[in-house]
């Protein structure tokens, strides 16, 4: 009993703790196994679901008693038998208690508290199954729990590990990088000091090459080396910085310079080579030019090839490097030299030969001299073109120095010349066919022979002005004219007769015999310009060699001048030759007056510097007429504008002398004028020659009314004056019968001297409209004297005196004045 009472007590002991203890497990503080939600949601379900079939846990003893009971005899009673011995083994049966026999109360309790506790077993067996799974779950959770827990330590030691091999290799890696780059720095470290290194370590293998003695500079290496040494003095003269940079500069120089004598040496031997072999051909200078300039070009055509690779080479480095350069020099220097050798014996032979085939013929000399010297300059340049292919200053001072062997020759020449015609035409030679010909279409070639010429062309316009002025003084001023050089009209009425058999074909012509005239140097070449009016006749004097000699002289003298001189030089030549003239026709006008009468001195004036006039519009075209305009207000209402330059020099070319006799002669209209010199002075001359003629005609037709008239005129001022009044009728000299006689005496000069006059005027001038233009102010003279006197009679006589008086009407007058 006491053991089974031990052990009740240990049961109830152990129920106890563990009631306590599984009360502790979800006490609110500090639970022993906290559930989460979701597993407190789990326990409260199986609880839920248990309560249904399942007893409350914690039922007083009693109840379970009473529950055992009734559960036993419920069972029991179930299965009752039917008699009680049976019944009760059952049950003993049941309790295991078939074999057992209670005999004491001791025994009772024993029993019954075995009985309880099994029962109490047996009803907590749920309950202890329950509790067993849950504490197998639990060791099982344990169990895992302890695995991970072990899987986690385990996980922590490989993160430690997997962390630490990590930052090794990490370290390793960046170590790897590192050396990497220190590997890679060092290798260009290391490529760039070879790199370096490999322009000093060039010096001894150039060196090599240089000393060898089977070098040529023809050889496949030489240029490579030529360019390797050229990028390794350059490399170290942009490193001043580095330690032998000096010794090693003053190496490569040497280096440099040696190669450069080879190339000297090379190139000035090939040169001289070429020079001796032509020179020993040829010893005396070329005896044959043609062949021998023909063997100096083709033989150093021929070398060309040779030395044009390496010569090539030095005018690519000469911009850079300065000893290429002089190098350079050196032989461009040694190449002009071979050829000034080679070329001035046999230029001076050839001009020589020149010269003495052409002694007689200046314009041939020089023309040939000049054409010999342009194919010289030319081939040269093509020559050098072989071998250079920079151009250098040196061969054009050659090509002058050649040439100036030219101008050696043919100077003294031209300042002996004397003939104008010679010098105006070497002039011609030298400024149109070569300066424009050949130096305009070839001025980089032909710059030496450019110089040349218009040093030569100066000599000559010297020349020219120089004679010029001797000319003018000795041919023109100091002229002694001939009888038959004054025989005017003689001459022009003898030629007459021949100027008709021309006159047909004048006329088929569409100028004017003015501009039919040409100017030329022989005796049978006119001055022509052109007239766009066709003439009715030719007058003799318009023949070149019916001219007066001085003229012809100074138009030819100008004619020679125009094109070969400065025009501002011109512009004074022109003036003294023009001033000459005039005054060698004033002087020859009035020795003509003496001998025959005094129209026909006039009209030999007239006509001579008409002509004059006429011919030097050519020579001042451009700069003759600067302006002119024209006043017409005290003959017109309106006002012409002022005419354009060119216009008016047109004008004057289309309307020939006529134009410049009608604004000569016109008084109405006011010229301004801007000539030179020399052309105003001719203007000047005819404007008085023509006045002068004007005034004499007048004179002689109406001279002695003009007279009577003024004699009027001086009576009716005195009597407006206050003096005393006259009656005309009654004085002596105005009376009807005396005035009669007046008229027709005038009338009879008229009509006896005026066809006298026109003949004249068609000798002379036999151009209608020139006539007609000169006549007019003589028409207009007259008819004007012929009104006042038809007015003063009318005025001052009554109709019986004006019949005694029987003065011819104005119709009569303009009839008689008419030119047909």
């Amino acid at each position: 009993m006491m053991a089974s009472s031990t052990e009740q007590c240990l049961l109830e002991l152990t129920d106890k703790e563990t009631r306590e203890k599984l009360s502790q497990w979800e006490r609110r503080a500090d639970p022993m196994a906290p559930l989460t939600d979701k597993q407190t949601d789990s326990v409260l379900e199986i609880r839920a679901a248990a309560e249904v079939t399942l007893l409350p846990a914690e039922l007083p003893i009693e109840d379970i008693c009473g529950l055992t009971s009734r559960s036993l005899r419920s069972s029991f009673t179930a299965a009752l038998p039917e008699s009680t011995e049976e019944a009760l083994l059952q049950g003993f049966q049941m309790l295991d208690l078939e074999n057992d026999r209670i005999e004491t109360a001791q025994q009772f309790f024993s029993w019954f508290s075995k009985l309880q506790v099994q029962m109490d077993q047996d009803e907590a067996t749920k309950y202890r199954k329950t509790r067993d799974v849950l504490n197998s779950y639990q060791e099982q959770c344990d169990a895992i729990l302890n695995d991970v827990n072990a899987a986690l330590e385990h996980l922590d030691s490989l993160q430690k590990q997997y962390l630490f091999v990590s930052t090794k290799t990490g370290t390793l890696h960046e170590a790897c990088e590192q050396l990497l780059k220190e590997q890679s720095e060092l290798v260009d470290l290391a490529e760039s000091i070879q790199e370096k290194l490999s322009y000093f370590n060039e010096l001894e293998n150039i060196n090599t090459k240089l000393n060898s003695t089977t070098l040529s500079v023809n050889s496949e290496g030489f240029i490579p080396m030529l360019s390797k040494l050229d990028e390794c003095i350059e490399y170290v003269s942009s490193h001043p910085n580095f330690k032998d940079y000096p010794v090693y500069l003053s190496k490569f120089k040497q280096c440099l310079s040696k190669a450069m004598q080879l190339i000297k040496s090379h190139t000035v031997n090939t040169l001289q080579n070429l020079t001796g072999q032509l020179t020993k051909r040829d010893p005396l200078g070329a005896p044959n030019a043609d062949n021998a300039f023909t063997l100096y070009y083709v033989k150093f055509r021929a070398a060309a090839p040779k030395v044009r690779r390496l010569i090539e080479q030095v005018e690519q480095r000469s911009e850079i490097i300065p000893e290429y350069q002089q190098l350079l020099d050196e032989i461009h220097q040694c190449y002009l030299d071979q050829r000034e050798v080679l070329l001035s014996p046999s230029i001076n032979s050839t001009i020589t030969d020149l010269t003495s085939q052409n002694s007689k013929d200046h314009c041939a000399l020089v023309r040939s001299g000049c054409a010999f010297m342009v194919h010289v300059c030319q081939d040269e340049h093509q020559l050098y073109n072989e071998f250079f292919s920079k151009p250098t200053s040196k061969l054009d001072e050659l090509l002058e120095k050649l040439c100036l062997s030219l101008y050696d020759f043919l100077r003294p020449l031209i300042i002996h010349v004397v003939h104008l015609e010679t010098l105006s035409e070497l002039c011609g030679i030298l400024k149109n066919e070569m300066l424009e010909d050949h130096v305009l279409n070839n001025v980089v070639q032909l710059a030496a022979f450019d110089a040349l010429v218009k040093q030569m062309l100066e000599d000559v316009q010297e020349r020219l002005v120089y004679r010029t002025h001797i000319y003018i003084q000795t041919d023109i001023i100091g002229y002694n004219p001939a009888p038959g050089d004054l025989a005017y009209p003689d001459k022009l009425e003898m030629m007459e007769k021949i100027a008709q058999s021309l006159k047909e074909e004048q006329m088929k012509q569409t100028s004017s015999s003015f501009s039919d005239v040409q100017l030329e140097e022989s005796d049978n070449r006119k001055l022509i310009s052109s007239d766009p009016r066709a003439q009715t006749a030719v007058s003799p004097a318009d023949l070149h060699g019916m001219w007066y000699p001085t003229v012809r002289r100074t138009l030819v003298c100008l004619s020679k001048l125009y094109r070969c001189i400065d025009r501002a030089v011109f512009q004074g030549l022109s003036q003294e030759a023009l001033s000459a003239c005039i005054q060698s026709l004033l002087k020859a006008s009035d020795v003509i007056q003496k001998n025959k009468t005094q129209i026909d001195g006039q009209l030999f004036l007239i006509k001579h510097l008409l002509i004059m006039r006429e011919q030097i519009a050519p020579f001042h075209a451009d700069f003759a007429i600067k302006e002119i305009s024209l006043d017409l207000k005290k003959t017109r209402d309106a006002a012409f504008k002022i005419f354009n330059p060119k216009a008016v020099h047109h004008f004057f070319r289309l309307n020939s002398h006529n134009a410049i006799l009608e604004f000569l002669l016109e008084g109405s209209p006011e010229i301004k004028e801007h000539y030179i010199d020399s052309k105003k002075d001719v203007d000047r001359h005819l404007k008085s020659s023509c006045e002068h003629f004007i005034q004499q005609q007048t004179h002689m037709f109406v001279g002695n009314l003009e007279e009577f008239l003024s004699k009027v005129a001086a009576l009716k001022t005195m009597a407006v004056q206050g003096g005393p009044t006259y009656n005309l009728s009654q004085q002596p000299w105005a009376q009807p019968a005396k005035i009669n006689d007046l008229v027709m005496t005038t009338y009879r000069i008229l009509k006896n001297k005026l066809p006298i006059t026109l003949q004249s005027l068609s000798l002379y001038l036999a151009n209608r409209d020139t006539e007609f233009i000169l006549f007019k102010p003589v028409r207009n003279n007259v008819q004007q004297v012929f009104q006042r006197l038809h007015a003063f009679l009318q005025e001052e006589y009554s109709g019986e005196d004006l019949q005694i008086i029987a003065c011819p009407s104005m119709e009569q007058i303009n009839l008689l004045l008419s030119v047909k």
